[in-house]
């Protein structure tokens, strides 16, 4: 079990990335969608300039990741020095599982990018069908994989 809820163990590196990435991922995501419908509100969409907006709200999100995740490991290593951190067989089976999951959500997003070429459409939806694969792919599989750690593997 996670330290997260219960007391009884600590959190595991992985367990611990994975809440670092959903901390990061979801306002991210929701920055550069606001950021879009503010946008999209004055300008027609095959005008609008996506690209530096979506870089940049992928590229904090990355930074912020990895600054939540090396902050709460410093926290966590001093709180409990004596514990090791390192991932196991658990881990491994759980990232598996989670990853799972999120990749049918990368499947979809790639797949609405194919069909909007098909239909010739404006590159910002293309752009942002597989956007959105990806990020529902990261937000859910990291749902997944802590509902594994709370609620154990099959």
């Amino acid at each position: 079990m996670s330290s997260f809820l219960y007391m009884e163990a600590p959190m595991s590196f992985e367990e611990r990335n994975t809440w670092a990435g959903l901390v990061a991922s979801v306002p991210g995501v929701i920055v550069y969608t606001v950021w879009m419908f503010v946008i999209a509100r004055d300008t027609p969409v095959d005008r609008i300039d996506w690209v530096w907006p979506m870089v940049s709200t992928i590229v904090a999100s990355i930074i912020v990741a990895i600054a939540v995740s090396i902050v709460w490991g410093i926290v966590q290593s001093r709180r409990d020095p004596d514990t090791d951190h390192r991932s196991d067989v658990r881990d491994r089976e759980i990232a598996t599982q989670g990853d799972r999951v999120g990749q049918a959500f990368l499947v979809f997003g790639g797949l609405a990018a194919l069909v909007l070429c098909a239909v010739q459409a404006p590159l910002f939806w293309i752009a942002n069908a597989v956007y959105a694969g990806f990020a529902l792919s990261a937000i859910i599989g990291s749902l997944a994989r802590l509902g594994l750690y709370y609620r154990g593997m099959p």
